[in-house]
């Protein structure tokens, strides 16, 4: 495998890419040193100061379009930057190192409505790497966000969107006081974060740390988190999500779902939370659906392990009867079944005496639910746990549920 290298003339991009695809992962870390990165300087671009929206796009273009694998540099200093899109396929593995800040408008406006600040699309082989800060520069937005009142507000822009990407790494980067959701991953497979960093205010509205939708095998490791919403958030479709040794405050917590309200969602199974530390957010880990709405897709194999809880509002819960703001009817119960679910070696301190909150639907109760070794303590004092709809497995100390009943 050492010398798996590519010849231009004899081996299609394509096949290319599929031979990398099915190499070991020392092999591909032996490749991508044998393989010699070519550098594009972004100041080649026209871009030694000021605003860097076109040289960036242009110098992505270049490297996309190189041969062999590419790396676009953007060195230290400030620049600013407007909403962009940038896309492959490209011809090779292709990296952008910034270690500059880069920033954002502080008017939302002048991001056009664009759904994300920065996105990268329809690429195979992508690293996002380097010392460099995404300022969103986001106080304006959170200022106007009414989203609490409003069901038709105006969303800002993200900071980053990660589209319909495979074989992806963003490491070292951080992304800064975002108007929105700090990242969104759409679409993508085998993706990895590794000490990533995302920073805002506890009073930053709607700034989930890193989203994940329709997405398979996405990894989140080594990762400091604190924002004014969830740290790490689950849409449907996902498949094979770990997050581990992540710290994560203030925020939300780390959260699947909110899920159900939409027709034709897809199901969410086999996620990993393990070796990770809450420290004064409102949630600690949760699963969260709709009630009196359509969605019908199943969770399933969810499992929260070694778990350390510092001062948490809500340490262990599952919520099958969210409604943020009063937004929505509970006239009738969720339809999504959850099942094997395990809260393992779970510790720590809770700021409520609930410290285990599991409501359930009525009319698809949770199976296969374990609360395994959970030593959560209030004031000093063991934690209830509330149970509605459900029957936990309690193995090892855990509190036992203080009501079991029909909602």
């Amino acid at each position: 495998m050492e010398n798996v290298k590519r010849r231009q003339s004899h081996i299609p991009n394509e096949l290319f890419i599929s031979i990398l695809s099915k190499l070991p992962i020392k092999s591909l870390k032996r490749f991508e040193c044998a393989s010699q990165s070519a550098v594009f300087d972004i100041r080649k671009y026209g871009a030694p100061s000021g605003d860097i929206t076109t040289a960036f796009g242009d110098v992505w273009k270049a490297a996309c379009n190189s041969t062999g694998a590419s790396k676009v540099w953007i060195p230290s200093g400030s620049y600013k930057m407007g909403a962009i899109v940038v896309k492959g396929p490209c011809n090779g593995p292709i990296e952008v190192q910034v270690d500059g800040t880069i920033i954002a408008p502080a008017n939302p406006a002048a991001l056009h409505d664009a759904y994300e600040w920065i996105k990268f699309e329809y690429v195979d082989f992508f690293t996002l790497s380097g010392k460099g800060v995404f300022d969103g520069q986001g106080a304006i937005a959170w200022n106007q966000n009414d989203c609490g009142k409003n069901k038709n507000c105006d969303m800002a822009s993200m900071n980053f969107g990660f589209n319909f990407l495979k074989h992806a790494t963003v490491r070292d980067i951080t992304s800064k006081d975002s108007k929105n959701f700090h990242v969104n991953v759409l679409g993508c497979t085998n993706f990895t974060f590794d000490h990533f960093t995302v920073t805002a205010p506890a009073t930053s509205l709607n700034t989930d740390g890193i989203h994940i939708g329709r997405s398979t095998d996405v990894k989140i490791l080594n990762t400091n988190i604190g924002t004014g919403d969830d740290c790490v958030s689950l849409g449907d479709g996902c498949k094979q999500i770990t997050v581990q040794n992540v710290n994560c405050g203030p925020g939300h917590g780390i959260s699947v779902g909110s899920l159900g309200k939409y027709p034709k969602e897809e199901p969410v199974e086999q996620l990993l939370v393990k070796n990770c530390t809450l420290t004064n957010t409102d949630n600690g880990v949760r699963i969260k659906t709709w009630p009196s709405t359509p969605g019908t897709n199943p969770i399933t194999d969810m499992h929260f392990e070694d778990i350390t809880m510092v001062d948490v509002l809500n340490p262990v819960i599952i919520d099958q009867e969210y409604c943020p703001w009063n937004q929505c009817s509970k006239q009738s119960p969720s339809k999504i079944k959850i099942s094997k679910v395990t809260f393992k070696n779970i510790k720590g301190t809770s700021k409520t005496k609930d410290g285990v909150i599991l409501i359930c639907s009525k009319s698809v109760p949770c199976e296969g639910v374990e609360l395994n070794n959970v030593a959560l303590t209030f004031n000093g004092t063991e934690v209830d746990a509330k149970c509605v709809n459900v029957k936990p497995i309690v193995t090892g100390k855990a509190p036992k549920c203080v009501a079991t009943a029909a909602a």
